[in-house]
Formats: C-alpha cells, sequence, structure tokens
C-alpha cells in the first residue's frame, strides 16, 4: 500500500514539475528562446509537435535556428475561471478553431482545471514564401534573429505586376511569377526582394533576410550594385505608382513594416537610412538624389508614393509618418 501510494505521489511531482517548468519558459506567451544545440526537431519533440508545423508557427524559411532566436510552440494549459475558447486564441496567437482541432472538442463550452493542448495558428506559407498581416509580421520580425548587417531599407513599387493583376487572393501567384521573371529573365539566384506589400495590406517574406537583394540599383555597373546592396533591405511595393493611387491599408503596411525594420536595426528614419530607387542613376550607380537632370533614373517608387519621389517628399510626407509609427510600436511593448 505504501509503494502504490508513493507511486501515486511521485507521478503527481513528475507532472507538476513538467507542467510547471513548460509553463515557466513559455510565460506569459507560448515562446521559446532557441538555445545552443537545439533543432526544430529537438525542440518539436519536446513539445509535442513537428519540424514542419514548427516552421509554419514560426514563418521559418529553413531549418536553420540561431541562439536567442524566439519560437511559437505548442503549450498544455489549465482552463482558469473565466476561460474562453476566444480568449485563449487570442492570448496564445492561435484560433479557436485550431484549438478544437488540437483537443478533438465538438463544443466551444470550457470547464475550470480541463487541460487543453494550444497549437499557435500557421502562418500562410508557400515554399519559402511568408505572407502575413501587419501584425503577424511584427511578432515575426521581433522573434526572428538576423546576422547581416543592414543600414538601409530601399523603397521600390512594380511596374508589373500592378493593381491590375492582383485579384484580392493570388499573393503567392504574383510572388511565383516575379521570382520567375528575376531568375529566368535577369538571371538572378531567386526573387530579388526581402519584402513585398500588397493593395490589400499583406506583407509577404521573398528573399531571406540575411541574403543580400540582387539587382535592386546600379544595373549596368555590378560592382556598385553589389557595394550598394551589402546592407539594404529591399521592398517591392505592389502597384505602378505613377499610375495607380495606392490603397489606405498597402499605406499603412508600407509605415508599419518600414517602422518595425528601423526598430529591428536600430535605424532612424533619414535619406540615408530609408532611400528610393529614383534616387541613383541605374548605369553608374551614383546616388543622385534630386540632381536627376542628366543621368538615367527611374520614377520608381512612382509620384503617387507619399506625394512623389524627391527627398522632401520623403522627409515631409513619408519619414515622420515612420517615426510616429515607431513611437506607437514602443508605446505598445513590454
Amino acid at each position: 500500500m505504501k509503494k502504490c501510494i508513493f507511486l501515486v505521489f511521485s507521478l503527481a511531482l513528475i507532472w507538476q514539475f513538467n507542467w510547471t517548468s513548460v509553463q515557466a519558459e513559455n510565460n506569459p506567451r507560448n515562446i521559446y528562446e532557441v538555445k545552443k544545440g537545439d533543432t526544430l526537431t529537438l525542440i518539436a519533440k519536446k513539445y509535442g509537435s513537428t519540424a514542419g508545423n514548427l516552421k509554419q508557427y514560426n514563418g521559418l524559411q529553413s531549418d536553420r535556428l540561431l541562439i536567442g532566436q524566439k519560437l511559437r510552440v505548442p503549450i498544455m494549459y489549465k482552463v482558469a475561471p473565466g476561460d474562453t475558447l476566444w480568449k485563449l486564441a487570442e492570448k496564445f496567437d492561435s484560433s479557436v478553431q485550431a484549438i478544437k482541432a488540437a483537443n478533438g472538442l465538438s463544443a466551444n463550452g470550457l470547464n475550470a482545471g480541463q487541460k487543453l493542448k494550444i497549437v499557435p495558428e500557421k502562418l500562410a506559407m508557400d515554399g519559402k514564401f511568408v505572407l502575413m498581416t501587419r501584425e503577424e509580421f511584427r511578432d515575426w520580425i521581433f522573434n526572428q534573429k538576423f546576422t547581416r548587417k543592414v543600414a538601409k531599407v530601399q523603397q521600390h513599387h512594380t511596374y508589373q505586376p500592378s493593381y491590375r493583376q492582383f485579384n484580392g487572393s493570388n499573393h503567392f501567384a504574383l510572388m511565383k511569377g516575379m521570382e520567375e521573371y528575376h531568375v529566368s529573365g535577369m538571371k538572378w539566384r531567386m526573387i530579388s526582394q526581402q519584402l513585398t506589400t500588397f493593395p490589400d495590406g499583406k506583407v509577404a517574406v521573398g528573399r531571406p533576410f540575411d541574403i543580400v537583394p540582387e539587382g535592386s540599383f546600379g544595373l549596368q555597373n555590378k560592382e556598385v550594385m553589389h557595394k550598394i546592396e551589402a546592407d539594404a533591405i529591399a521592398i517591392e511595393n505592389l502597384g505602378n505608382f505613377d499610375d495607380n493611387h495606392m490603397t489606405a491599408e498597402q499605406k499603412e503596411t508600407i509605415v508599419t513594416v518600414t517602422a518595425l525594420l528601423m526598430m529591428k536595426y536600430g535605424l532612424a528614419p533619414s535619406i540615408d537610412s530609408i532611400t528610393y530607387h529614383h534616387w541613383w542613376d541605374i548605369n553608374s550607380g551614383e546616388r543622385v538624389l534630386d540632381s536627376s537632370h542628366g543621368h538615367a533614373v527611374k520614377t520608381c517608387p512612382g509620384t503617387d508614393f507619399f506625394g512623389g519621389n524627391s527627398t522632401a517628399s520623403a522627409k515631409n510626407n513619408f519619414y515622420p509618418l515612420v517615426r510616429k509609427k515607431m513611437q506607437e510600436i514602443r508605446g505598445t511593448l513590454h
């Protein structure tokens, strides 16, 4: 009898230890910080998941992990009085349907003391492309770890595809089309840009952040082009803004994404840190800013891009919005 009581007591201690350690590691959210020796397979095993699922929870473009990188993981949760599926989904970046599916629930009701496996919501992915809302991108970029130094963000628009080619649901098809042109037509390694914004306010990650953009400025002077691109992140904003009037949703995303990049890389908005394609001679790679007379320049990112292509437009219309957004984001950080 004593042996039986001891066994039950020991099992209770083990369960309590495991429960407490998982909760402590992931409090207040279901976040795991990568440590030396970690792999996706090991982390997945620890949290009852798979490497593939972890990649979709976190928008990972490869199996590579860096120490200090933060990953969303499934956790076990003990239902407290007042908890609802909706509240838990919001708190742990999940969804009601995902929680119900993970626990075989057919109804929405919960009971205090009930144990639930809460899995993060999967991000929309197609190969290396990751499609996100502004809110998802904010979490994504703060959780990521990068090794390449970045000192400037390049702003571009796409002459093609333009708004006419966007139907509201073909984000991945357009990304693949751009990559096909960049690889087959331009002979580049992969899609040129790290980020693409869309008229509906979504943003897609394409080229990995730690791989320099390709073919963005100084197309005829490869040596200069590579120097310019070495410390840059390239954004293609889908739309021909010499022709299309930018949607409010896309404007908000461009401002938010740019602000998040400034914060991630410790930059302040200026003509050096946020640069327009129009400010560079596409033959020589020389930065001409507003002195474009006699130089081969493009109108990109467009005459309707936050007031136009000039440095005055950037300083008066775009940078102040980015600075304001940075302040707003800082005010929400704990």
